[in-house]
């Protein structure tokens, strides 16, 4: 079998870690090719994987003071309020609400700062009249834990130069970090209750056609799937909400009971491993025909951003698990936009995490979350949309019953 030398290159899978506030937060990102001669990694990291084979998996720790973006106090700015607006639409001051992100050229006259700059600056605050950003990168104070796991090993080449990739600031751009509250306060995502919709007529309209296709491509359906068995034990007694025609369960585990709640009554009975099946509008009725402690796991699929009131389903949610018991969440960035609450289609899609990670913090009774991302994976060859680089990215977030 092959070994990674220091003129190598591969398919790596990194993986980022860090906890706050009580939640392990992971990011995935696959990387081809990696060359281990031109582009940088840490030097650790780099010695770690020299002679590894494929499949073998390394980790080093990145404390929060040899990050590539140190925390900086001086980032931390004031702004007046009439300062910040969308650059090209000057007559539209932003009120920007508690702990959300916006890009940093939403803010005028700062120095180094420029209206085509997209780094995210987070607002914290006020002070005397004046907006407090934070233009930190999301992740400057953490200690984080990097990974590389080896997917592939290439033949190497004769290097003759080339463009070089900093790995360690690809891995953590683009969005990690943004998942994580503001020291430990909540931001304000729950101001307007239920949200609104771009259509507001009745669900039961939209969804009364069946539609026996799948929402996400099979590369993301499959890393769903695989770490719903990681938390499902078999025989257990399973409901997966707001689900269709497929309950997305890897097929060697064999649940006691599954229970499908869903919209489309055609689309409930062409899942075949349901056990029994219940058609409901959870936006009209949001308490669940359910005992409490009923169920061992609950999922939700591609779904928690049509709901209305997600905190009173979370509610129900609680009641209806046995303790110990897990729910678990996951959805990417495809969805039916005139049905998906409006503030999700705003949100970065690393904010959706957090999104619903305040979901579990503002429901009592929870414990051990979790949150993933998993993004940069090739896209299936047979997926029609052939003309998209990467398979759909897989966000989850989950959380046991005290």
């Amino acid at each position: 079998m092959k070994t990674l030398d220091k003129e190598g290159r591969a398919v790596i899978e990194f993986i980022v870690e860090w906890q706050n506030d009580g939640v392990h937060y992971r990011d995935s990102l696959w990387a081809d090719p990696v060359n281990l001669w031109r582009d940088y990694l840490l030097p650790d990291l780099t010695a770690a994987l020299t002679g590894k084979k494929q499949g073998e998996v390394v980790t080093v720790p990145v404390p929060a003071n040899s990050f590539n973006a140190p925390y900086n106090k001086n980032r931390l700015i004031r702004i007046r309020p009439d300062r910040v607006y969308h650059p090209e639409r000057q007559q539209e001051t932003v009120t920007p609400e508690y702990g959300r992100y916006y890009p940093q050229g939403y803010l005028h006259w700062v120095t180094s700062v420029f209206s085509d700059t997209f780094s995210p600056a987070r607002y914290v605050g006020e002070e005397k009249k004046d907006l407090l950003f934070d233009l930190n990168h999301p992740l400057a104070g953490y200690d984080l834990s990097l990974s590389a796991s080896i997917v592939e090993i290439y033949d190497t080449p004769v290097e003759r130069g080339g463009r070089c990739e900093d790995w360690l600031e690809r891995v953590c751009s683009d969005g990690p970090g943004m998942q994580t509250r503001y020291r430990g306060q909540a931001p304000a995502f729950f101001a307007s209750q239920p949200f609104d919709r771009e259509d507001e007529s009745s669900d039961t309209l939209f969804y009364q056609n069946p539609r026996m296709v799948h929402h996400l491509d099979s590369t993301a359906r499959t890393a769903i799937t695989e770490q719903y068995g990681q938390l499902i034990t078999p025989g257990a007694s399973v409901l997966d909400l707001m689900g269709s025609w497929e309950s997305h369960l890897p097929q060697d585990l064999i649940p006691r009971e599954l229970t499908v709640l869903g919209m489309n009554r055609e689309e409930l009975s062409a899942n075949t491993r349901a056990t029994e099946r219940v058609v409901r509008d959870l936006n009209q009725t949001p308490i669940l025909p359910f005992a409490d402690n009923r169920f061992d796991a609950i999922v939700c699929t591609a779904s928690i951003e049509y709901l209305i009131n997600p905190l009173l389903v979370f509610q129900e949610i609680h009641r209806m698990l046995q303790p110990g018991g897990v729910l678990a969440l996951a959805f990417s960035n495809r969805w039916f936009p005139p049905k998906a609450i409006k503030i999700w289609t705003r949100l970065h899609e690393f904010e959706r995490l957090a999104m619903v990670l305040e979901m579990f913090h503002r429901t009592p009774g929870f414990q051990d979350l979790a949150a993933r991302s998993r993004r940069g994976l090739p896209r299936p060859d047979d997926d029609p949309h052939w003309e998209l680089p990467c398979s759909d990215p897989v966000y989850m977030v989950w959380g046991r019953k005290e």
